[in-house]
């Protein structure tokens, strides 16, 4: 991505190249049938067609320095291919091991057990889930409720995505010193799978029992490290959002030139006509927003924080939108099993829910922005007390 004269940024040609080729593995890999048989599979994805995302495609760790086993690219690069996984519901841990684990181990101290892991999930031999709590996407280390004693942690952390399936659990573990981040092999811990609306993206509640833990990242780092991961976690969270927002606008647009009611097709009407053109300029409102969180994270110039908040406000709402609007242009059909569009919906709910929901972020752009703002000289507006 680059500065243009006439646009803030366009994308470069590897990354339209980059595109094309996720968005054709995606395809090829991750149709509408093939989607619903692995989701209601024991392990929901593919292990070998992870592992070509990995060892083929290199796109597990787009952002991973070349001296750690990546391709040694931007985080804008992840999300154009992040953006494609959205748009067909990609099964496998995403959520877990490309949004949340790796940006954390990347941004941990080198050593051998974060060497290792790291290693391993960019080459998709390997994949984690991030057993970490977090206060509407932000770090709370009030919310830590596992402990660490020596070399193993004991506790139980809920609703934990991707956790069922992943071969590493990313923790955090509060010590005798503080807390830490910690990876432990998932066949030394519980895990008790939940039900869930979205069957694409499930969870699971994970226990620890003096569970043998390989500390990746001490007290003096982990707070850093953890914080980095829930914002670009949350940033490439809402850029995946926006790919399932444009894969849906499309569903809705090509199904309103098709459709005919009363001789005419149905996007010929004007209420069809308003509600695709509200869809779109939602979609580019989150495309614009996540694009610029993802900016902000890997240049530096702008407060990550507040970008990535913004964006996650906009996009979920965005995606919530756009998901039942298109229902509602499909009519009959669009609220069926055998349609596409419900899973979609689902998706959107669930992504929702996840690291923070639009009001809590709204709430927390007014948090950055209006902290020194004073109310004298505003506009008067009515309580509804008597004067």
């Amino acid at each position: 991505m680059r500065s243009d004269e006439n646009a803030e940024f366009t994308f470069t040609e590897e990354q339209n190249d980059l595109r094309a080729a996720v968005r054709k593995f995606c395809a090829d890999n991750f149709d509408d049938s093939t989607v619903r048989r692995l989701m209601e599979s024991p392990v929901p994805f593919d292990a070998k067609v992870w592992n070509r995302l990995g060892a083929e495609l290199g796109v597990l760790g787009l952002s991973v320095p070349e001296a750690d086993g990546g391709v040694g690219g931007s985080l804008v690069d992840q999300a154009v291919a992040v953006e494609q996984f959205g748009a067909t519901l990609a099964c496998g841990p995403l959520f877990g091991t490309v949004y949340l684990a790796i940006p954390a181990l990347v941004a941990s101290p080198g050593g051998p057990a974060r060497d290792e892991v790291l290693a391993a999930l960019v080459e998709g031999t390997r994949t984690a889930a991030f057993a970490v709590a977090d206060k509407a996407g932000a770090f709370d280390p009030a919310a830590v409720t596992v402990t660490a004693g020596g070399d193993t942690v004991t506790g139980t952390v809920e609703r934990v995505v991707d956790g069922a399936a992943a071969d590493e659990i990313l923790v955090a573990a509060t010590g005798p010193e503080g807390i830490g981040l910690y990876a432990v092999d998932a066949k030394d811990v519980e895990r008790t799978p939940l039900m869930t609306l979205d069957l694409t993206r499930p969870q699971a509640t994970v226990t620890f029992a003096d569970s043998p833990a390989r500390l990746v990242a001490g007290p003096e780092e982990a707070g850093r490290v953890i914080t980095h991961a829930l914002q670009v976690g949350s940033a490439l969270l809402a850029i995946e959002q926006v790919g399932a927002a444009q894969h849906l606008l499309d569903l809705a647009v090509d199904y309103a030139k098709s459709r005919l009611q009363f001789g005419r097709q149905i996007g010929s009407f004007q209420a069809i006509k308003h509600k695709l053109a509200d869809m779109l300029v939602d979609l580019e409102h989150a495309r614009s927003a996540a694009y610029h969180a993802v900016w902000a994270l890997t240049d530096g110039s702008d407060d990550p924080a507040l970008a990535v908040s913004i964006a996650q406000a906009t996009a979920s709402a965005a995606l919530s939108h756009i998901a039942a609007d298109t229902i509602q242009v499909h009519g009959g059909i669009g609220f069926t099993w055998e349609h596409q569009a419900h899973l979609y919906f689902k998706r959107a709910i669930t992504d929702a829910a996840l690291l923070g929901t639009a009001e809590q972020h709204r709430s927390r752009v007014a948090d950055f922005v209006l902290d020194d703002a004073s109310t004298e000289g505003g506009a008067w507006v009515a309580d509804g007390r008597p004067a």
